[in-house]
């Protein structure tokens, strides 16, 4: 009886591991497809600019070089992000530094693998501005720094929180290596219907060891006018291949629309007025009114020196330091443009001075007893670079007021990363520049 009732015993106990066990194995099957399509999902979000709110102004984030609108530097080099707080409390800010690839996906590096030290840290370099009739909070950090330092090249992105732990804005800035030599130059384009109105970018990338292992899947090409993110151009392969050279001489793919120079004014002593502003006031603050602009998409060109969209801080009114002694003006902006938009259409004016955003600040509202359209913005002493644009639906048409010409100077920036086999990141091994005011035929 009792060797019946064990051999019973074993068949169950054998029957039960064997559930178990496939119980087990559904378990680790669906835990291991949950973290395939997690990881999926979370590595194809790519990641955009958090927007500044309304107190945070005059965001500069460079590292001195000449119109740099974003930081472009060499590993080891260092870069300085600059910025103003309205409420003027000394408020506690944090940093934290984020590594992507190319397309701005996550990359799958670890902190430790491309931060040295830690972030997480406290912007303590702040004063509060001097004279001035609107208060602010000055903040300053310079990076690397003794306690941040960035081991690999690649895109990264700072952001920044405030002491409860909210993301206040963010900025992106790329780290290069000398892996490849770049050289660029700007064409006007063959086909007659772009002749006059767009530039196109024509390259070359000599890696400066070895060579590229399978350059049409290994390398990605970013190229940037003017250093702004929204339209660039991306996924272009290796037209030709000349030794360890790779040629690129697209005619369609690498074609910006020339666009037109920006229009500008200068701020810096806010008592008198000087070119494009034509009247200055003074209540609880002061009050710049510019000249009324027109639509320019009609008009034959005219070459005028522009800093491409960026701005500069400075100030003559008063000795001193200009990121704290210089004071903030309401600016009245005003566009002849005597045709209501349809509802879907809006007209913004659009700078470096917040990035090149769109937003209900930077929006022009039509007024109907001028036939104009206004705006106002408040903006730091400076010498500022500026243009209208418009928006249909969710499309930004950057020149459909300022007009588009292949004479106008651009800046372009070229960006080649390569991902060697078993890499886990897109480094950033090369970095070119051009200028279309050698515009080639």
């Amino acid at each position: 009886m009792f060797k019946d009732f064990f051999r019973k015993l074993r068949i169950w106990t054998s029957q039960g591991e064997q559930l178990h066990l496939h119980i087990m194995r559904i378990h680790n099957i669906k835990l291991a497809l949950f973290i395939i399509f997690s990881t999926a999902w979370t590595c194809a979000q790519v990641q955009n600019e958090y927007p500044a709110p309304e107190y945070i102004k005059s965001i500069q984030f460079n590292s001195g070089k000449e119109r740099e609108i974003f930081p472009v530097i060499a590993l080891g080099e260092q870069m300085t992000l600059r910025f103003d707080d309205l409420n003027a409390d000394e408020a506690d800010y944090y940093y934290r530094i984020k590594h992507f690839n190319h397309d701005w996906t996550p990359s799958q590096l670890f902190q430790n693998e491309f931060l040295g030290g830690y972030d997480n840290l406290r912007i303590d370099n702040y004063s509060t501005s001097f004279n001035t009739l609107q208060r602010y909070t000055h903040y300053r950090l310079n990076l690397p720094n003794q306690n941040t330092q960035l081991k690999v090249s690649g895109n990264y992105m700072i952001e920044v929180y405030s002491a409860y732990d909210e993301l206040v804005f963010s900025r992106r800035f790329c780290v290069f290596e000398n892996g490849a030599t770049v050289q660029a130059a700007v064409y006007r384009p063959q086909n007659m219907d772009r002749f006059n109105t767009h530039q196109s970018i024509h390259f070359a990338v000599t890696p400066n060891d070895n060579f590229f292992v399978n350059p049409k899947e290994n390398i990605k090409v970013v190229l940037l006018q003017n250093q702004q993110w929204n339209d660039r151009i991306t996924d272009i392969r290796p037209q030709y291949f000349s030794g360890n050279t790779l040629d690129y001489r697209y005619e369609g793919p690498t074609q910006f629309e020339g666009g037109n120079e920006y229009l500008f004014f200068d701020t810096k002593d806010l008592r008198i007025t000087t070119p494009n502003i034509n009247y200055t006031n003074r209540t609880d603050l002061y009050e710049s009114y510019l000249n009324t602009d027109i639509t320019r998409s009609i008009l034959d060109y005219t070459y005028a020196p522009d800093i491409n969209g960026n701005f500069e801080i400075r100030n003559i009114m008063r000795p001193g330091n200009a990121n704290t002694d210089a004071d903030y003006s309401f600016v009245y902006f005003s566009l002849a443009y005597p045709y209501k938009l349809d509802q879907n259409q809006e007209i913004y004016i659009y700078g470096a001075f917040n990035n090149f955003e769109l937003n209900d600040l930077n929006r022009m509202y039509f007024n109907p007893a001028l036939d104009i359209y206004e705006g106002v913005l408040l903006m730091k002493q400076g010498f500022h670079n500026y243009k209208y644009v418009l928006k249909q639906n969710d499309t930004l048409f950057k020149n459909a007021l300022s007009g588009t010409h292949a004479l106008t100077e651009n800046d372009y920036l070229i960006l080649v990363y390569y991902r060697n086999i078993g890499g886990q990141y897109d480094a950033l091994v090369g970095v070119g520049y051009a200028n279309s005011f050698e515009l080639q035929n």
